[in-house]
């Protein structure tokens, strides 16, 4: 499993960052390109309009988001693909993955398209 640096797209960059890589189907709410200072933006391994939606930030669901997130890494072939460009980042260096959480403790998923 890549070893993966998660920040907040909201938070500022540090030089430990790495390449910076936006995780998201869309750009968060109030923050440009510019000001999140990406690197790439990799939409195709975010997890499905469906599973955000039924998901929908319930802190309840979160074990059960995992493992479905989980499910479509390993089931879906362009979430597949560009979690191996995630994954090619990390031999280039840390990459550190923005997704638009609200929260970094919600941030982190412990997650591989083979698992």
């Amino acid at each position: 499993m890549a070893k993966v640096s998660v920040k907040r797209v909201y938070d500022d960059p540090a030089d430990s960052d790495g390449a910076r890589v936006l995780v998201d189907r869309l750009l968060p709410r109030g923050v440009s390109k510019e000001r999140a200072h990406l690197d790439q933006w990799l939409k195709a391994v975010a997890p499905t309009t469906e599973l955000r939606t039924w998901y929908s930030h319930d802190p309840a669901k979160w074990e059960d988001f995992q493992t479905r997130y989980e499910g479509e890494l390993h089931d879906n072939p362009d979430q597949s693909a560009a979690f191996n460009e995630l994954e090619h980042l990390h031999n280039d260096g840390r990459p550190t993955s923005s997704p638009p959480a609200r929260s970094s403790s919600t941030a982190k998923l412990r997650c591989s398209p083979n698992s």
